[in-house]
């Protein structure tokens, strides 16, 4: 699908459809509003028990999205391959509420008083993979958008075992952080290019192709600044 303003129309009135976009929007209400009162008015809570079985159960979630995901492909004709399947359905659900949970991830962030750590790529990626899994999940559960959330899924499974061991053993430090980050990069990246082959090739919708320049770009612009720059400044 080409962009024109009249494509541009059908997914806005798509998103706005959505059963997660009222949720979305509660989610920006929160970090825009409620989150400056709750820091003002309250102190940290220490929610250290809740962190780790958090992350896990994400951790866990994620593995069994993954494994699904990979099945659904495998048994398909290409990782471009378009129309529902019934075997990913189930999988697409799980995703789709999986993608609610994480939305936790923020609140631990508000009531621990982490602010700092909401930045516009944590709010742009959590409120964003919210609403393309909805959409996934009600309109296209195909094996060729599979092959996004199987990869996100794998970060995923990754990630959140990082956290969950971070927040089970808070005085050890884990070196495998940054290569988390290069691991997301590459996701996106890769992402694109079959968004791109996707589009040019199998009839897929250009926006899947903005969204993976847009994540690439700030995914490799949170690196930059977290690990490259610093030392630049140290070496200067």
């Amino acid at each position: 699908m080409a962009l024109t303003l009249e494509s541009l129309l059908g997914f806005l009135r798509v998103t706005v459809s959505l059963p997660s976009f009222p949720v979305c929007c509660c989610y920006l209400v929160m970090i825009l509003f409620l989150a400056p009162i709750w820091q003002r008015k309250t102190s940290p809570v220490q929610i250290r028990p809740i962190l780790i079985l958090h992350n896990f159960a994400c951790s866990l979630v994620s593995i069994i999205a993954f494994v699904g995901f990979l099945r659904g492909i495998l048994q398909s004709d290409s990782i471009f391959q378009k129309g529902d399947s019934e075997m990913l359905k189930p999988v697409y659900r799980l995703y789709w509420l999986t993608k609610l949970l994480e939305l936790l991830d923020t609140v631990f962030m508000i009531v621990r008083h982490r602010r700092r750590q909401i930045s516009f790529l944590h709010v742009y990626h959590h409120s964003s993979i919210l609403l393309l899994s909805d959409v996934a999940y009600h309109m296209y559960p195909w094996p060729g958008i599979a092959f996004y959330l199987m990869n996100n899924s794998f970060v995923h499974i990754v990630l959140y075992m990082y956290y969950g061991l971070s927040a089970l053993f808070p005085d050890k430090s884990f070196p495998w952080k940054r290569h988390i980050t290069e691991l997301q990069i590459f996701q996106f990246f890769v992402g694109f290019v079959h968004a791109t082959f996707g589009y040019m090739y199998h009839g897929f919708c250009i926006y899947g192709i903005f969204y993976g320049i847009t994540m690439t770009v700030l995914f490799s612009n949170f690196y930059y600044k977290a690990y490259l720059a610093p030392k630049k400044l140290k070496a200067s």
